[in-house]
């Protein structure tokens, strides 16, 4: 049988035809998306031959130095998405603020996003990625978006999804009816359907995290991770530990295989709106789960732009069971 071929924007034309009373915009919204990664691809590809790898000298919000591919990475985005006049707001991990959308005409969507995570491992040559996030807006006193359009919970988020930067360049999302992949052919310039109906495995042989922290780590989460390394008659062998520490690496290569990633507290690092809330939805509609070990990722009520939290993410039965450690470690603690 031959296998179909279908381009994203076939495929996000399919869906709007899911809603009879669609406008477009949403289509047109991933379709400059799309765009937006086929330029950074291109950039990444050929970072070590033009020397746009290394850092600017400037440091960003997190307090982080800016890596070249960043910022440009950065201005990619919002020069293809703010003139578009589907958005009425933008935020950024790379900005302390929101990024308004200049010009007259805007949209009814908010536009979440972190424009290369990874990208200390740009001079290594590791995967690296995009992550995005977009919610329709919810104020409508002004034309312009502002940072309570941006400061929604994860549960109302109407699409959400990364593109991976590695041997092939990768779009993953979802619109809440399931996640599929894209793989970019660079011959034809198109994200080709590669991975349908994408099912995270209901248990991993991997798990992922920086045992290089162990030294922070709660009670609850040493326990977990000495159960994973050693066998168990219910389970079977031990996890392998696999961490590149770049999030859409590590959390890509556990949502086709199975696993866990874990960046535990107690505060987290990563970014609710930027990384981890996206992410979570994706996962969740690959039939896996994401929480902070006592929390629902996407149940989280965010209250700034730039909040870090815990996140724990992955397989659902391996997310679970860790939930079980936690809040023993946390009930032993208290004792």
């Amino acid at each position: 049988m031959q296998t179909k071929i279908k381009t994203v924007q076939q495929h996000i034309l399919d869906e709007e035809r899911l809603h009879p009373g669609a406008s477009g915009d949403f289509t047109a919204l991933l379709t400059s998306l799309t765009l937006s990664a086929k330029i950074i691809s291109h950039e990444v590809n050929k970072a070590g031959l033009v020397k746009i790898l290394g850092e600017t000298g400037e440091i960003n919000i997190q307090g982080e130095a800016v890596q070249k591919l960043d910022e440009f990475a950065q201005q990619t985005i919002c020069r293809a998405m703010g003139h578009n006049g589907h958005l009425c707001v933008m935020a950024s991990e790379e900005s302390a603020d929101i990024i308004p959308i200049p010009g007259n005409k805007k949209g009814k969507y908010v536009l979440m996003f972190d424009p290369l995570d990874g990208s200390s491992n740009i001079d290594v040559n590791a995967s690296i990625g995009t992550i995005f996030s977009i919610h329709r807006r919810v104020t409508n006193h002004s034309p312009d978006g502002s940072v309570v359009d941006c400061l929604q919970k994860g549960i109302d988020q109407i699409a959400a999804g990364y593109f991976i930067y590695g041997s092939s360049t990768m779009m993953v999302y979802t619109t809440g009816h399931g996640v599929n992949g894209f793989t970019l052919d660079p011959s034809l310039g198109e994200f080709l359907l590669s991975h349908e109906n994408i099912k995270i495995p209901m248990r991993g042989k991997i798990y992922s995290i920086n045992e290089g922290n162990m030294h922070a780590w709660d009670r609850g989460t040493r326990r977990f991770i000495d159960y994973v390394k050693n066998q168990d008659k219910d389970r079977g062998h031990p996890y392998s530990l696999r961490y590149i520490g770049s999030l859409v690496a590590d959390f890509h290569r556990n949502l086709l295989k199975g696993g866990i990633f874990l960046y535990p507290g107690p505060k987290g690092k990563l970014r609710l709106l930027y990384e981890a809330a996206p992410l979570a939805m994706v996962v969740e509609q690959a039939g896996g789960a994401a929480s902070t070990g006592s929390e629902r990722i996407l149940d989280i009520q965010p209250t700034s732009l730039h909040q870090r939290v815990p996140l724990i993410i992955g397989s659902r039965d391996d997310v679970r069971e860790y939930g079980q450690f936690y809040k023993e470690g946390i009930a032993s603690a208290a004792d």
